[in-house]
């Protein structure tokens, strides 16, 4: 290799580990410029189009809530409207008997006019049990309809809030599809030789990479996962080969936190949807502290995120075009680890799982076009 090459693969390596903040989409770069800085720009849309996607994957988890929201008032709505015409009901009969003066003569002139006292007081406690039914009637009426009204209210501003965040997810839709067509353009500018010269020189950054990571001693030995560490790693294990699809959650395809929060909902530990939240919410770890299932994040905004195979290797859904992998932990910059069970034991007995012979195929970035899913219309 020659000194020129070196120092591009050097260049290529400090710019995988680069801090990639969003900027506007932009014209796809020139095809003739050098490998390296080709490789940087590539990594520079995706991070843009995957930051774009857990944009538009939160505004999905909130459109989920609001739908969740509705359905609960509109039965909250149904419910109180049959209250309300059962208490109508009852105080139209109320007004019936009022009118044809069933009960126009009050306890103490009918106790004067009685010929029995004792039956005249039964007969009045009948009287005032009537008189507290009919106030509870009312009541019950008053009460129905401002419970109606309020909730009436709250179902308007549900649909408003939710035609809002509808609006606000297909604007997100269109600008992941943005930033895809970006490096779309890219690749199609690029020859069969360009593209084999690209990704081996990511390759190599990689690997390189990999080995100043492990070299730092940031990884202790390997340590045992929990048992709902252990189960959502295998469920991560069996998905490799399927295909990255933004926005997915399985089974067929998954996005990268589409498959840890799916890897953990199957182990019985709800997570977050979004890397973002993930990193926000789930307990930090100590990279050294790290144990199998443990979420490793990636990148200053949090964009990306994988979990922790042991032994520096991570399972992810690398990028749009890739597949489920296995791939070096220092595949992309580091954030952090956090630990969505961290009062979970770790297993006494532990055997990692077997990987097939293709686990580690494959690029550890896409390089090929991805379908978007479609926007809500619900």
């Amino acid at each position: 290799m020659s000194g020129r090459l070196l120092r591009l693969v050097c260049t290529a390596t400090v710019a995988a580990q680069a801090a990639l903040a969003p900027v506007p989409a932009a014209a796809a770069p020139d095809p003739q410029r050098p490998v390296a800085q080709l490789l940087t720009d590539l990594q520079r849309l995706y991070r843009q189009a995957e930051q774009a996607t857990e944009t538009y994957n939160a505004t999905e988890e909130k459109l989920k809530k609001q739908r969740g929201r509705m359905e609960r008032l509109d039965r909250d709505l149904a419910r109180v409207r049959l209250s309300l015409q059962d208490s109508r009901g009852a105080a139209g009969r109320l007004a019936r008997q009022q009118y044809q003066g069933v009960t126009g003569l009050s306890p103490y002139v009918r106790f004067l006019l009685a010929r029995d006292p004792q039956r005249a007081l039964d007969e009045g406690h009948v009287i005032g049990q009537l008189a507290r039914e009919q106030a509870m009637t009312v009541g019950r009426l008053v009460s129905d309809e401002k419970e109606k009204d309020e909730l009436a209210r709250q179902a308007r501003n549900a649909l408003d809030r939710r035609l809002s965040l509808a609006a606000q997810q297909k604007k997100q839709r269109d600008d992941v599809r943005a930033r895809l067509d970006d490096v779309e353009k890219l690749l199609a500018s690029l020859n069969k030789d360009q593209l084999s010269e690209l990704a081996g020189f990511e390759k190599n950054g990689i690997a390189g990479a990999q080995q100043k990571f492990m070299a730092s001693g940031a990884l202790s030995g390997g340590q045992a996962p929990s048992k709902a560490g252990d189960k959502a790693m295998r469920y991560a294990v069996d998905q490799l080969g399927k295909p990255y699809q933004w926005g997915a959650t399985g089974p067929a395809s998954y996005d990268c936190s589409g498959l840890t929060s799916q890897a953990w909902e199957h182990a019985g530990t709800p997570i977050p949807r979004t890397s973002q939240e993930q990193w926000a919410h789930l307990r930090h770890v100590p990279l050294r502290e790290m144990r199998p299932g443990d979420l490793v994040v990636y990148f200053p905004q949090a964009t990306h995120v994988a979990l922790y195979l042991g032994g520096g290797m991570v399972v992810q859904a690398p990028r749009p075009g890739a597949q489920i992998k296995v791939s070096p932990i220092a595949a992309n910059p580091v954030l952090g680890a956090v630990r969505p069970d961290p009062a979970g034991e770790p297993l006494r007995r532990y055997a990692p799982p077997k990987l097939p012979h293709s686990a580690l195929n494959g690029s550890d970035q896409g390089y090929a076009p991805a379908a978007a899913p479609a926007t809500e219309t619900r």
